[in-house]
């Protein structure tokens, strides 16, 4: 126990003994925090809704610091859990070492490709969904300029930012996009501060739509657009309702289904690649009652359009971590 809680604060300690001997799946947030109202949010509201339809129960676990990945994974399979969902890119090299340790568990990692037998990796087509989001903050901007905020500045985020210029271009050729990333460490997921003030300084240079990827920072931007009268666009989860009229929409990256397939499925479930993009509802954009009067019809015929194209292989949205350039932005 004493080796343990030197890597795990008591609560996580406490959360996975509470799971020794069961064979309930678990599922392991990224830095963040459970309720980042984003990533990790979506991730706990798909083991919740698996859990309500199921009556079964599931272990979770919020880390404080990198150093408790591969002890968080370790103790899960040690305690019998199965199979073990990993919220984030950053489990890659904790995995790596550990699944091969159990080769009975399995094991999902959600935004990273992990090869081995036992593991079912879960990638995105983000920029297919910035995409859409960014086709509507071009037709929804009046200034002409649009701008994104993303997170830790790393290959997968730029993914987001430019699948979203390309979206913005394609509706308003003559238009200007703004990009800026919040940090260069795992720091930069939870700064809503930094957030804030990025908001403002891509305000005083003509934004008037902002486009938050960047986890609970996303926070601080989307309270600023709304403080200050201009519009933002949401991420990962639905985060129109969190100022509602003034989120234009939110790309919807269905990391709760990712992880309600995973505990459906249990022990048995099938490993390897797994894509989810527009075609098969993946990702997408965010209708509801709290957006619905800035998205006129036709920007949604507009948007659903396109969203038909990318769905048939029509329209082909330009991949940054497969190709590490972007012809339409520049980092």
């Amino acid at each position: 126990m004493t080796f343990m809680k030197s890597f795990l604060s008591a609560a996580a300690a406490s959360a996975l003994m509470a799971g020794a001997a069961l064979a309930e799946p678990a599922l392991i947030y990224d830095l963040g925090g459970k309720f980042d109202k984003s990533f990790n949010e979506a991730a706990y509201n798909g083991a919740e809704r698996w859990a309500k339809e199921t009556g079964g129960s599931f272990r979770d676990i919020e880390l404080q610091s990198e150093a408790q990945r591969e002890q968080a994974l370790r103790r899960f399979a040690e305690a019998g859990a199965n199979p073990i969902v990993m919220a984030g890119f950053s489990f890659a090299d904790a995995l790596g070492q550990v699944a091969g340790d159990y080769p009975d568990t399995k094991f999902v990692i959600i935004d990273m490709v992990v090869d081995a037998p036992n593991v079912r990796s879960v990638i995105f087509n983000e920029n297919e969904g910035s995409y859409l989001v960014g086709m509507l903050a071009a037709m929804a901007s009046k200034s002409g300029t649009v701008g994104f905020i993303g997170g830790m500045d790393i290959p997968l985020i730029r993914k987001f930012a430019c699948g979203y210029a390309e979206g913005v271009l394609a509706a308003k050729p003559d238009a200007k996009v703004i990009s800026n990333m919040t940090g260069t460490t795992p720091a930069a997921w939870n700064d809503p501060v930094k957030g804030s003030e990025l908001t403002k300084a891509q305000i005083s240079q003509g934004a008037d739509v902002i486009y938050a990827a960047a986890g609970a920072t996303g926070v601080g931007v989307l309270q600023t657009a709304a403080d200050e009268g201009i519009l933002s666009i949401g991420v990962d989860s639905n985060q129109n309702y969190m100022h509602p009229g003034k989120v234009l929409t939110s790309m919807t990256k269905r990391v709760d289904n990712a992880v309600y397939d995973a505990f459906k499925d249990g022990p048995d479930m099938k490993t390897g690649l797994m894509v989810m993009g527009v075609d098969n509802d993946g990702v997408g954009y965010a209708l509801d009652d709290f957006n619905a009067p800035l998205i006129s019809p036709e920007m949604k015929s507009a948007v659903d359009a396109a969203a038909a194209k990318i769905a048939s292989g029509e329209l082909k949205v330009h991949d940054y971590m497969s190709d590490d350039s972007c012809p339409v932005l520049s980092f």
